[in-house]
């Protein structure tokens, strides 16, 4: 169906805006006239020129990703990332930068692998350690036994099958053969399709099923350690050779108590179908990967450009700054992380004070379950009733469903969030999040940058990152629409996240943008409307009755 048009403020231009920006563009940065610096249309000319002209996105992300790398939560790599972060924002002027630790769990870091084919003939394989899966004693070797298990009860069929072997636990299934291109870029008709009020459901036992998946893998490994085994081998979830090495056992004594590797489906089904027509092939596996248990906590990083106006509140962007380990890191989320120290820079490059404080925030922790941001709203925004001794994916599952929430005294300092965290695709517009009274001004704010191709409002939500517990505490927390290219189908927590999909243009374009934003936020009259505070739901199907074997 044809696009739903945006508030006619989403749409509209101004012509000072119009009229500046040949201007700037043509003749050398220069500071703006005193008269004209309190102009947001000369501010906004003013970081378009710059963040279009002499953009520093790509080799800060190359400074990022190629140089430090992936930046898995309290690992060696990620307190270095972080390091590295608040030098460069200290550098471009801003101030109170600092890291907010949180409790989060072991360090783990990897510092080498192999997996090997040795028999019935040599080939290496296409595979990544789970993470924080233990190391191995140097290299073990063994032949593999195909025996997949999903529940529990698959356990007694494999009892006393399993001492000396290498275990691959997954079903091969079948390749795909999609006919759906790789690499996409929205329509205006498939954002049409996001235009729509995203209902509410709630199941109380939504959180307990979530905690229980997460919590098989670790006895799966516990049943193996018993049996003798040696390796627990999955298949990845992707085709073409592409691997990821999630793993959430991160506590201090409930980690996976054998090694775990995640093998590419093409080798993974290689293996399969030599262990069933002869002798069962043998493998090599070797991880030299360390646990680090001298710091439980994670770090955020938090830095600002005051305000003038210190009754005014904050507006804050933030992306999450850690990642997995398969890649780089760059798209998930290095992208969003990238861009949220640009548009720092962008920003202190005015030299021009905002009313209201801009707050830039490195989540990290976002991987494991929003941990970073959670702990952030915590400490600065508003607490609910959940046990202390909750950690990791229960502490993610019990805190969204306890109430009541308890506002503290920056709830209602805090104006908007914008966040950044679906690769790094272009812009096209703005989540509204369900809150229709809040799509006028964000429509407004989006007017400057039609001419860049985001000027797109959608009703519906986006989930899975770090501005999705703001929403769900009443506060404005918004997400943008981002062109999919090949994040979804390939980027995303894979070994092809890398600075290769990362596309120039696109990220010069959300940094000025996110600027943008953020300067308008700062200095506007009006302020986001706030959804209601949440209270507790009635379960959506009253009636619902649970199989027992979920």
């Amino acid at each position: 169906m044809p696009f739903k048009p945006a508030p006619r403020a989403a749409l509209r231009l101004s012509t000072c805006l119009f009229a500046a920006i040949p201007l700037l563009a043509a003749a050398p940065a220069l500071a703006a006239p005193p008269a004209a610096t309190g102009s947001t249309e000369v501010a906004i000319a003013r970081i378009i020129d710059e963040g279009m002209n002499r953009s520093e996105a790509m080799t800060t992300a190359s400074a990022l990703m190629d140089r430090i790398g992936p930046r898995l939560t309290n690992s060696e790599n990620h307190r270095k990332a972080e390091s590295w972060a608040m030098e460069q924002l200290r550098k471009q002027g801003l101030v109170n930068v600092h890291a907010e630790p949180f409790d989060f769990g072991l360090g783990w870091n990897l510092d080498g692998y192999a997996v090997t084919m040795t028999a019935p003939r040599p080939l290496a394989l296409t595979a990544i350690p789970v993470a924080w899966s233990p190391p191995t004693s140097g290299e073990l070797r063994g032949q593999v036994v195909i025996a997949p298990m999903s529940r529990e009860e698959h356990f007694a069929e494999w009892k006393g099958k399993l001492a000396g072997k290498i275990v691959l636990v997954s079903l091969p299934g079948q390749t795909s053969e999609s006919k759906d291109g790789v690499f996409e870029r929205y329509s205006d008709a498939q954002i049409a399709e996001l235009d729509s009020y995203t209902k509410p459901a709630f199941d109380p036992d939504a959180p307990g099923l979530m905690v229980r998946n997460r919590s098989f893998q670790r006895k799966l490994a516990a049943f193996l350690k018993a049996e003798g085994a040696l390796a627990l081998v999955k298949i990845s979830y992707r085709d073409g050779k592409l691997i990821h090495g999630e793993g959430y056992d991160f506590q201090p004594g409930q980690t996976l108590a054998v090694p775990a590797v995640e093998l590419a489906q093409e080798d993974y089904r290689r293996l399969v179908r030599l262990a069933r027509t002869g002798a069962a092939p043998e493998l090599a596996i070797s991880i030299a990967a360390r646990f680090d248990s001298t710091n439980l906590r994670a770090e955020n990083v938090i830095a600002e450009i005051p305000g003038s106006d210190p009754g005014a509140g904050y507006v804050m962007a933030g992306a999450h700054f850690d990642s997995w380990i398969a890649g780089d890191g760059a798209n998930d989320n290095g992208a969003g992380s990238v861009t949220v120290i640009e548009a720092a820079r962008l920003l202190a490059k005015l030299g021009i004070k905002p009313k209201r404080t801009i707050r830039f925030a490195l989540w990290s922790g976002e991987e494991q379950g929003l941990l970073g941001s959670r702990a952030y709203i915590e400490q600065h925004l508003a607490s609910r009733p959940i046990d202390p001794a909750l950690k990791g994916i229960d502490a993610y599952a019990a805190w969204r469903n306890a109430f009541p929430i308890a506002p503290k005294p920056e709830y209602n300092q805090l104006k908007a969030y914008f966040n950044m965290d679906n690769g790094s695709g272009r812009f096209r517009g703005i989540y509204t999040e369900g809150n229709l009274g809040a799509g006028k001004l964000l429509g407004e704010w989006l007017a400057p940058f039609a001419m860049l191709g985001a000027n797109k409002l959608v009703a519906s939500k986006t989930g899975g990152t770090d501005h999705v517990f703001l929403q769900a505490i009443g506060l404005p927390g918004y997400q943008f629409i981002q062109d999919p290219l090949d994040y979804e189908t390939r980027v995303h927590h894979s070994n092809l996240d890398t600075l290769d999909h990362m596309r120039a243009d696109d990220m010069r374009q959300a940094a000025v943008i996110m600027a943008g934003m953020l300067w308008q936020a700062a200095n506007s009259d009006k302020e986001l409307p706030r959804a209601v505070l949440p209270t507790q739901p009635t379960p959506t199907d009253p009636f619902k009755v649970r199989d027992p074997a979920q």
